[in-house]
């Protein structure tokens, strides 16, 4: 019996018994299709994190103030202490000191109420230079980003984020319309194109930009701590020196060691290794179910193979009467059972397929369908036909001819 002769015997058993085939593989269809799902969420996952990561900046630093520490002992996290400044800002973008450094953008922060006639809201007031558009890699909507003249005077204008200025403008385009800010009367002279980026308690698109001098001026400070310093490097390969220079500078302005360091300095390479780690784990978690899925899924395999052997002892004996040798009996069972296996494999990747195009929708994350993973799929399913059915295939191959004929 040549191997299409034994493919299409194969293929004919397998069709003998269509429902019990299919519950077959029914248990391989959920794990590959979970399989798929997996590693479809964990992709999404990822990207959407990298999205949001490259959306802070391109080639990015960014430095935060240290902690503090109360009277009582108590000590805040990173960025609680007023350890950054104006001067250290100046410092960095020196190029004397740090060559690798392309622009830097400092930056204040404060919580503010915000009002255009009758309507108020309360966003982040976030007061800093003219490179903060170019480092943040942010475009506008509408309007235009204020002048190096208009920041050296401290301009009562604003560019306001997407969503600042939808709350406060129901209709209309806000450039040229004025908001107040505590008291101060500012004009809209910009609106930023949405980012997409945020945390748990801020959104990129929910802020006010203003002159440094300018958030000076509204809040009543006269302080020049910052809430944290942006760094562009002058390319993704001089991220490293732009880091090591920075950190030098800081060390240096500052006068501590590298242990007494009051200030952090985190890169997107950093902040997205963080963010990953969570969804790495969870990835790895529900591909232990699913490879759980597909271990019942061979089991039952090897099961409905044991029982086809056992039903047809008569016709393996009469085979092997009339010359099948045990490695084309052999031969006939795996390939029966590899016939399942790649049917649930392309059945449960369909389904994945179309699982990873349905759940964006329901669920409002993204799913990635991955080409390899599917291949990888299709792999492990006929893995698990061929390896849970060797022993039914090998016990049909032991067969005697005179005791398959024996049997009743």
């Amino acid at each position: 019996m040549n191997w299409l002769e034994t493919l299409r015997t194969a293929v004919d058993a397998v069709r003998a018994h269509r429902l019990r085939s299919m519950l077959t593989m029914l248990g391989i269809v959920i794990g590959i299709s979970s399989v798929v799902l997996t590693v479809g969420l964990g992709l999404g996952a990822q990207e959407q994190v990298r999205k949001q990561i490259d959306s802070l900046g391109s080639n990015l630093l960014i430095i935060s103030p240290g902690s503090s520490t109360d009277s009582s002992g108590v000590r805040g996290g990173f960025g609680s202490a007023s350890t950054l400044t104006l001067a250290d800002a100046q410092a960095i973008a020196d190029r004397s000191v740090a060559p690798d450094v392309a622009r830097v953008a400092p930056t204040s922060s404060a919580m503010t109420s915000v009002t255009a006639g009758i309507t108020n809201w309360t966003t982040k007031l976030v007061g800093t230079t003219t490179n903060w558009k170019e480092v943040r890699r942010r475009t506008l909507a509408s309007g235009r980003y204020y002048t190096a003249d208009e920041a050296a005077r401290g301009a009562h204008v604003v560019v306001l984020g997407s969503e600042t200025a939808s709350e406060l403008f129901d209709r209309g385009n806000p450039v040229g319309r004025t908001v107040s800010v505590d008291g101060t009367a500012l004009t809209v002279i910009g609106v930023l194109d949405e980012s997409g980026a945020s945390s748990d308690d801020s959104s990129e698109d929910d802020l006010a930009v203003v002159p440094f001098a300018t958030a000076q001026r509204v809040t009543g400070s006269t302080n020049t701590s910052l809430a944290a310093v942006y760094v562009e490097a002058r390319s993704a390969d001089l991220l490293s020196a732009a880091y090591q220079e920075v950190r030098a500078a800081l060390l240096t302005g500052h006068d501590v060691t590298s242990a007494e360091a009051d200030f952090s300095i985190a890169t997107q390479d950093a902040l997205l290794e963080t963010a990953n780690s969570t969804n790495r784990t969870m990835t790895i978690l529900l591909g232990g179910i699913a490879a759980i899925s597909l271990l019942v899924g061979g089991i039952g395999v090897m099961n409905i193979m044991l029982v086809s052997v056992t039903e047809r002892v008569r016709e393996i004996g009469l085979r092997k009467a009339l010359g099948a040798t045990p490695a084309a009996i052999r031969r006939q069972f795996l390939i029966e059972a590899s016939l399942l296996g790649v049917a649930g494999g392309v059945v449960g990747s369909g389904m994945g397929v179309v699982g990873a195009l349905v759940l964006p929708a329901m669920i409002d994350q993204p799913v990635s369908i991955s080409a390899p993973a599917i291949a990888l799929a299709l792999l492990v399913a006929l893995g698990l036909g061929v390896g849970f059915g060797v022993y039914p295939a090998g016990r049909a191959a032991r067969l005697t001819p005179i005791d398959a004929l024996r049997n009743e």
